[in-house]
C-alpha cells in the first residue's frame, strides 16, 4: 500500500511500451536523464566559469559525480541497517534525485539567482530550489501540463526546503537600488522555500500525509536577523543532500588544488583542526591524506580524494528520531556529529579561499549584472524581445506576477554561453 501511494503520478498515465518492465523510479530517472533542463547543466557554472577551461566542474558533471555519491550511500545504509532495505527503496531513486537536484539553479551561479531574486522581489522571489520544483512539476515538456510528471516520492526527495516563499522571507529594510552596478550581492540572498504559486502543486505532493504529519513538515524555525528556515526533510532528501555536500566539500576542493587555486600552506589551518576532531580515522590518517590532496603526481590526489568521499560515506548514520507517523518522514540520513565537523571544515575551506576569491567572485558579479540587464530588458517589452514560447505564455498570463515568472522561468533556464549571446546581441 505505501509502495501504490509513493509511486502515483498527479497525472495518469497510459503509455504503450512493448516490454517494458521499468520501475517508477527507473522512469523517473530516464525523464531527468533525457531533459532539456539536464542537458543544460553542462553550460551551466558549478564554481569556476563554464569554458574557461576543460577541467572545471559544471553542474552536470557535479549531479552526476553527486548520483554517484548518493548512490554510494544508499548501498551502505542497505549493508548497514538490512532491517531498513525496504524502507530504503531503489537505487535508481536516489540517484535520480541527486541528477536533478540543481535543474532549476540560472547561469552564473549564485550570482544568477541573486540577480534574478532582485528583479522577482515583488512578484514572489527566485531560488533555484524553488525552480527545480517548477521545472519537473510544470515546465519540462514530457506532459503538456505536469513537467515530468515524477512520481510522488520522487517529488518529496527533491523539496529540499517544504516551505514556501511568504512564510521564511524575512521582511527587513533590504535596500533598492537605482542601477544594477548598485546591487549588493549580501542584501539579497533569496530563502530555501518553494514558490506560493506552485502551492496547487505542493498541495498534491503531501495530500497522503496526516494533518499532523503535513503541518510539522511545512514548519518553518525562525533565525534572528535573516530569513527564517525549513525544519525537516525526507528520508530520500537527506541522503541526498549529503551526497551534494560530499562532492561539493570534497570534489571542488580537488578542482581548487589541481587549478593551483589553493595551496599547502593555506590548507595548514584546516588540518589543524581536522586533526583535534576526536574521530579515530582523522586522527590516524589527515596528515597523510593532505600530502596526497597536494601531491603533484594526479593518481596520488585522485587516491586522497577517494579516501576521504570513502570516509564521509561509510559514517552516515540512519536515525529514527523525527516526531512524525510517515516513515520516509521520521527516518533521516545524518553524519555523526565528528564526522559532519570534519565535512563542515571542507566546506568552509572551499567557500573562504574558492567561494570568495577574487576569481570567483568578479566571475559571479559579471554574471548577476547580464541577468539583471537581460530581465530589465525583456521586462520592458516582452512581446517584442521573448522568443515566440516564452512569448505565448506571457501573453496567456492575465496576473501580473504570473506574466513576470514566464520572464523569470525564460532566463534561468539559459546557459552561461547563451546568456552572455543574447546580452551581446542586445547591448553590444
Amino acid at each position: 500500500m505505501l509502495v501504490d501511494i509513493w509511486q502515483q503520478r498527479c497525472s495518469e498515465e497510459y503509455k504503450a511500451r512493448r516490454h517494458d518492465h521499468r520501475s517508477a523510479y527507473q522512469r523517473d530517472r530516464a525523464r531527468v536523464l533525457h531533459s532539456a533542463a539536464f542537458r543544460r547543466l553542462q553550460a551551466k557554472t558549478q564554481i569556476h566559469g563554464v569554458g574557461s577551461s576543460d577541467f572545471y566542474r559544471t553542474r552536470l558533471t557535479h549531479s552526476l559525480e553527486a548520483g554517484q555519491i548518493g548512490q554510494g550511500i544508499h548501498e551502505q545504509l542497505g549493508n548497514k541497517y538490512p532491517q531498513h532495505k525496504r524502507l530504503l527503496g531503489p537505487a535508481p531513486l536516489i540517484e535520480t534525485l541527486c541528477l536533478a537536484h540543481d535543474l532549476g539553479h540560472p547561469p552564473f551561479g549564485h550570482g544568477g539567482e541573486t540577480a534574478l531574486h532582485y528583479m522577482m522581489r515583488n512578484h514572489g522571489g527566485f531560488e533555484g530550489n524553488g525552480q527545480t520544483f517548477r521545472i519537473v512539476t510544470r515546465l519540462e515538456p514530457y506532459t503538456q501540463s505536469y513537467g515530468m510528471n515524477l512520481a510522488r516520492r520522487t517529488l518529496l526527495g527533491l523539496v529540499k526546503y517544504p516551505v514556501t516563499m511568504s512564510q521564511v522571507t524575512h521582511i527587513s529594510e533590504q535596500p533598492e537600488v537605482s542601477s544594477a552596478r548598485d546591487l549588493r550581492a549580501s542584501d539579497w540572498h533569496p530563502a530555501k522555500a518553494l514558490y506560493n504559486c506552485d502551492q496547487d502543486w505542493i498541495e498534491w505532493l503531501l495530500s497522503n500525509l496526516t494533518p499532523s504529519d503535513r503541518a510539522k513538515f511545512t514548519q518553518a524555525r525562525e533565525i534572528q536577523g535573516s530569513h527564517n528556515k525549513a525544519r525537516y526533510k525526507s528520508l530520500d532528501c537527506s541522503i541526498m543532500e549529503l551526497a551534494d555536500d560530499i562532492a561539493y566539500g570534497i570534489h571542488d576542493l580537488e578542482d581548487a588544488i589541481t587549478l593551483k587555486m589553493v595551496n599547502r600552506e593555506q590548507w595548514s589551518q584546516a588540518e589543524q583542526r581536522l586533526k583535534q576532531i576526536p574521530d579515530e580515522w582523522l586522527q590516524a590518517n589527515i596528515e597523510a591524506v593532505s600530502q596526497e590532496l597536494f601531491s603533484n603526481l594526479p593518481f596520488v590526489r585522485k587516491n586522497a580524494i577517494g579516501a576521504l568521499v570513502n570516509y564521509f560515506i561509510t559514517a552516515i548514520e540512519l536515525v529514527d528520531d523525527l516526531p512524525f507517523e510517515e516513515v520516509l518522514l521520521s527516518h533521516n540520513a545524518k553524519l555523526p556529529t565528528t564526522a559532519a565537523a570534519a565535512l563542515k571544515e571542507f566546506k568552509v575551506f572551499v567557500f573562504d579561499y574558492v567561494i570568495r576569491s577574487h576569481q570567483v567572485q568578479t566571475a559571479e558579479y559579471k554574471g548577476q549584472q547580464m541577468i539583471m540587464a537581460l530581465f530589465e530588458a525583456y521586462e520592458s517589452d516582452p512581446e517584442r524581445l521573448l522568443p515566440e514560447e516564452p512569448r505565448a505564455q506571457w501573453l496567456n498570463s492575465t496576473q501580473e506576477d504570473d506574466k513576470m515568472r514566464v520572464i523569470a522561468d525564460w532566463v534561468s533556464s539559459l546557459t552561461d554561453q547563451s546568456a552572455t549571446r543574447i546580452y551581446h546581441e542586445l547591448f553590444a
